[in-house]
């Protein structure tokens, strides 16, 4: 036991306390309940933005300020509060994150306005940002090297299962109770995580751990980040070649550069550059980029394809994608098992091939395509990510010193959240561009009806999400004809897109080659209970 003692001191770590307390298995099913809260919120919300509409008289824009007000909150403050946990200790910051996520999620059910809504769920995403970075640095330094991917594969599994259950839950909740249900449900959630991190979690916090903050790096990174998030949130309102557009993107490209320019000068920074001489940490975060970039990006549109092609509840079409995230759940733990065995090299290379064929296969899908070619699609893609979610994370954080680790898992979930609104945003801007050229002439070949330029424009914004532009009171024939526009102009689109996505996928499974295992994660905890 002393000699355990002295090489947990030497790595920087606490030692592997005996009991519940402490426990690597325990301390991963602590921070999986806690994990499983915020992923469920991302999806289970979705489903009730129309009901919240309705009842709370919200305009669109109000509505889609609910999504964005918490992702912008959640990808300007990722880092900064990896850096928290660094400096304070991760288990701090998770009870924290836990208790404020919670508390947020009662508020806004209990909010009577959309500005209320809007408000509490920009504290959402502050709580959230806390909550995730402190996750994996808790694994990190829980876990033996020989056991982190595997823990990581279990952590990835809890999230696929999260988010698949999201649509699937949120859409009962708020058929059967109410929109403010989907909300309370984190209540109880929270309370049990809370319980179990008090009693479980040990905060293991490096020797020669932040003992001060870089505010100033924290402003110019949040500036660069918001700037970025926000451009690419307007883009497909405003159009890539607005001025208000260019203006914030500028914004972005100073502030990260002012940015990288005080982190060379500051004593103890943000983000210490040299981390970024590793080879495989920058390329497991470019690849984080790049596969948020084609997964997210692409599967935008998939559940509008399901909802408004196919005519699905968003029940129906959580139970369609259950092949997808099914195969992550299976998938994560055994990719957490080939990593540990082969390294992460192989299976993120495989896992990005894999994902490209998907998206390549998904460009063919048609309005009229059956659910078992759906699911065998949706099934590869799931598939393919696992190995990617598990490895890239472990890339990133492994290759990260132990008093870093939480920065590294900040920048791990921002590289995600950049990566997913850059493919939403970029995607959008290809689904747009291919209906605005085919539509008109799809029409005119269906010999509908001429439109004005107004009804035009107007038609075209609802093809781009696979609504049909059906006025009341057309015969039946005609309608059918314009359904028949409307869908196979979206179906086109969307097929473009995915050649895109998987063109990126393709790029990131080049950029895989360059990964390889953590050389700091044997810096964590011991091995004694595991």
């Amino acid at each position: 036991m002393t000699s355990q003692i002295t090489l947990a001191k030497e790595a920087g770590t606490s030692p592997v306390r005996s009991g519940l307390r402490g426990h690597p298995w325990f301390t991963l099913f602590a921070v999986a309940i806690g994990v499983m809260m915020v992923t469920l919120d991302g999806t289970i919300v979705a489903v009730a933005n129309p009901a919240i509409q309705q009842d709370l008289n919200a305009s669109l824009a109000e509505v889609q300020w609910i999504t964005n007000g918490y992702l912008l909150a959640l990808a300007v403050s990722l880092i900064t509060a990896g850096k928290l946990g660094d400096r304070f200790g991760h288990r701090q910051t998770f009870l924290i994150g836990i208790a404020g996520f919670a508390l947020s999620s009662a508020a806004i059910g209990l909010s009577t306005g959309v500005e209320l809504v809007i408000g509490f769920r920009v504290a959402q995403g502050l709580f959230g940002a806390l909550l995730m970075p402190a996750a994996l640095g808790l694994l990190r330094a829980t876990f033996p090297a020989e056991k982190l991917n595997m823990a990581i594969g279990i952590w990835g599994m809890v999230i696929g299962a999260s988010t698949a259950a999201g649509p699937i839950v949120g859409g009962l909740l708020v058929e059967h109770v109410s929109w403010q249900s989907v909300f309370f449900i984190n209540v109880p959630v929270g309370i049990v995580a809370l319980i179990f991190g008090l009693f479980i979690l040990v905060d293991h916090r490096a020797e020669n751990a932040p003992r001060s903050f870089d505010v100033l790096g924290i402003l110019l990174l949040s500036a660069a980040m918001f700037s970025l998030i926000w451009a690419l949130i307007k883009a497909a309102e405003w159009g890539w070649g607005d001025s208000r557009t260019l203006l914030f993107l500028a914004a972005s490209v100073l502030g990260f550069f002012l940015f990288t320019f005080w982190e060379t000068k500051v004593s103890e920074p943000l983000i210490p550059l040299g981390m970024f001489r590793s080879l495989p940490l920058s390329a497991g975060t470019v690849l984080m980029v790049l596969m948020a970039f084609a997964f997210m990006g692409g599967l935008f549109f998939v559940t509008f394809y399901l909802q408004n092609v196919h005519g699905m509840s968003p029940v129906d079409s959580g139970l369609h994608l259950l092949p997808l995230t099914g195969m992550m759940i299976i998938g994560s733990p055994l990719a957490g098992a080939a990593i540990t065995k082969l390294g992460p090299r192989i299976p993120l290379v495989a896992g990005m091939v894999a994902t490209a064929a998907a998206c390549f296969g998904m460009a063919q899908l048609t309005p009229d395509t059956g659910t078992l070619t759906m699911s065998l699609w949706f099934a590869l893609l799931g598939f393919g990510l696992a190995p990617v979610m598990v490895g890239a994370t472990e890339v990133i954080v492994g290759n990260a010193p132990l008093e870093l680790s939480g920065v590294a898992g900040g920048l791990q979930q921002a590289a995600m959240q950049v990566g997913g609104s850059l493919g939403t945003a970029v995607l959008g801007a290809v689904m747009a561009s291919t209906v605005g050229n085919s539509f008109g002439d799809n029409w005119r070949a269906a010999e509908l009806p001429p439109l004005t330029p107004e009804q035009t424009e107007l038609a075209e914004k609802g093809v781009q999400v696979g609504i049909a532009p059906v006025p009341q009171g057309v015969p039946a024939e005609i309608a059918q004809k314009i359904t028949d526009v409307a869908h196979g102009t979206f179906v086109d689109g969307m097929g473009t897109a995915f050649t895109v996505a998987g063109v990126v996928a393709v790029l990131a499974a080049v950029v895989a080659c360059f990964t390889k295992r953590g050389e700091n994660a044997a810096q964590g905890a011991g091995a004694a209970h595991v």
